[in-house]
């Protein structure tokens, strides 16, 4: 059986942290291997990603649901909310009411909706206060997905990872293993025979004091100073960015075939005459 997958969201969708310079914009990610996967079980898949980095549920539901829907999608990821409860002030049910309204619409297009729990990342003492935020919004994504007939992927629940070789260095985002490993827990609930093999991974060594603490320096110094700077000049990372896939493809036909033709397209083109 065949149909059209579509993915909707933010960095999560997108595929940061599964850096890939073959893929637009950088980054493969779980939905491009869930695509992949889909092409090698019957080549009639197509595959649409609209997702980009940095959006919040406001975002995503004004930019990517209506053109989704123009699609006429069989099947339809959603992935959203995640930065909205990063924020400082968030009203956890007033996100869930949006989100759930948004779910709501691309229920009544009759599309199969996959939605996902947030994982619980330990990413620093100073975010603790934040993970009652994230349980309570990953409640509530449960009772929609149940409510609205989703595919449910509870990340949060996936032992896995707890693994940190599992995130990129940013520890907010997937590694290309964690990416991985989410398309073959994704392919498993589709009931899709796949060829993906997750990394066993050895155990890690303990830190001394000193590496931890110089890994958290640098940590600091990498990620989170930028992520300020950022926050204080009103910029994200996927203001400059557009969608990897904004229409459909045939993965089967060869994924970096085809990002290759669009941007070679794109430089014919010359600067603006694509916007």
């Amino acid at each position: 059986m065949a149909g059209r997958f579509v993915a909707l969201g933010d960095s999560y969708t997108e595929g940061v942290g599964d850096r890939d310079d073959a893929y637009p914009n950088g980054v493969r990610g779980w939905a491009d291997r869930v695509a992949k996967q889909l092409g090698r079980a019957n080549p009639s898949w197509e595959y649409a990603n609209l997702a980009i980095r940095s959006k919040v549920l406001d975002d995503i539901v004004d930019e990517q649901v209506e053109q989704a829907l123009a699609l006429e999608p069989t099947l339809v990821s959603f992935f959203a909310g995640g930065n909205d409860i990063l924020r400082l002030r968030s009203d956890v049910p007033d996100v869930l009411r949006r989100y759930e309204a948004a779910i709501a619409r691309i229920a009544s297009s009759g599309a199969r909706l996959l939605l996902f729990t947030s994982y619980d990342v330990r990413v620093s003492p100073l975010l603790e206060p934040l993970r009652p935020r994230n349980n309570a919004f990953n409640r509530g994504i449960r009772r929609i997905a149940a409510e609205h007939d989703a595919i449910l992927i509870d990340h949060w629940a996936m032992t896995a990872y707890a693994d940190p070789r599992m995130w990129d260095t940013d520890r907010l985002h997937m590694s290309r293993h964690g990416h991985k490993y989410l398309a073959a827990k994704v392919l498993a609930a589709l009931r899709v025979d796949h060829t993906l093999a997750p990394k066993q991974f050895k155990p890690l060594s303990p830190l001394t004091f000193g590496q931890a603490l110089a890994r958290e320096r640098d940590w600091f110094g990498e990620w989170i100073s930028p992520l300020i700077a950022r926050k204080l000049r009103g910029e994200t990372l996927g203001d400059t960015l557009t969608p990897k896939w904004p229409e459909p493809i045939r993965p089967a036909e060869g994924m970096k075939r085809q990002a290759a033709r669009s941007t070679s397209s794109a430089r014919a083109l010359g600067p603006g005459e694509h916007d």
